[in-house]
């Protein structure tokens, strides 16, 4: 596979969606706030359905937030989002970050939530973002890292579930241990000013636990990263059945945890 090019592993099946969806600045991007201020030109690369985005477009405005993603789809799902908080202050565009289609210096605040784990060159990637960046901005990425999620009770299954979503990642392109690696690759990227630090989801009340596990036994079953499971020969159609059950028995266990740790870096320019 060329190094730029990578397949988006979970697709926009509504299983992912129903993830995306619950993000926001507050819970995925804590670590930006604070360098956040109105009048500020912010760049969204990869917004999915836009709740991260309108976040950032509520606290920059009347500064705008320019949102890009890989299709018209989902950036349509975002710009709907925008316009129910009513927001003037945010467009969209078609966009790759491997070669940003903006001049030099265009953005004080560049920002990619859960990005740089799915494309072919994310050194690459966070080049274009620095390259768009004005001086005395910042560049943020957050990612999460797969190998070091963690659960309890140790369920049969999602074992499995880790090793098999390793192997599908890395076959379409992409490093789902992307946290542990935003420092390394900033530095490559140019950047010598970073402030590296760590956060974590935790799935843990019954409600969370319900959620968290529902939607990762549908997309085992009935997404894309299902069907590329299969083209690639990383599962059978019955494994991921058992290992969409596996998540299901983990879910409703009185006492069950589940931690997703992301790996974050803010890079000044």
């Amino acid at each position: 596979m060329p190094k730029e090019t990578a397949v988006y592993t979970h697709g926009h099946h509504e299983s992912v969606l129903r993830s995306h969806r619950w993000r926001t600045a507050a819970n995925s991007a804590a670590y930006l706030l604070d360098e956040l201020r109105p009048g500020l030109a912010v760049l969204d690369v990869g917004c999915g359905p836009g709740t991260i985005t309108a976040d950032l477009a509520a606290r920059v405005a009347p500064g705008r937030v320019t949102a890009v993603d890989t299709t018209e789809e989902i950036l349509g799902q975002a710009a709907a989002v925008a316009a129910g908080r009513g927001l003037e202050n945010v467009g969209f565009a078609v966009a790759d970050v491997h070669a940003l289609d903006f001049p030099d210096d265009s953005f004080d605040v560049v920002h990619a939530h859960q990005v740089l784990q799915h494309v072919g060159d994310p050194v690459q990637a966070l080049r274009e973002m620095r390259r768009v960046c004005r001086p005395g901005g910042v560049v943020a990425a957050r990612d999460s890292d797969y190998a070091a999620m963690t659960w309890y009770p140790e369920t049969p299954g999602l074992g499995e579930w880790q090793d098999v979503y390793g192997r599908v990642a890395r076959g379409n392109g992409g490093e789902p241990d992307a946290g542990r690696r935003l420092l390394s690759w900033a530095r490559q990227a140019g950047f010598d000013d970073i402030t590296p630090t760590a956060a974590a989801w935790c799935f843990a009340t019954p409600e969370s636990r319900a959620w968290w596990s529902g939607l990762w036994a549908d997309r085992t079953t009935d997404s894309v990263y299902a069907e590329l499971a299969v083209a690639g020969g990383h599962a059978s159609a019955g494994q991921l059945t058992e290992i969409a059950g596996a998540w299901r028995s983990w879910g409703e266990e009185g006492d069950g945890w589940f931690m997703v740790p992301h790996g974050e870096v803010l890079c000044r320019v």
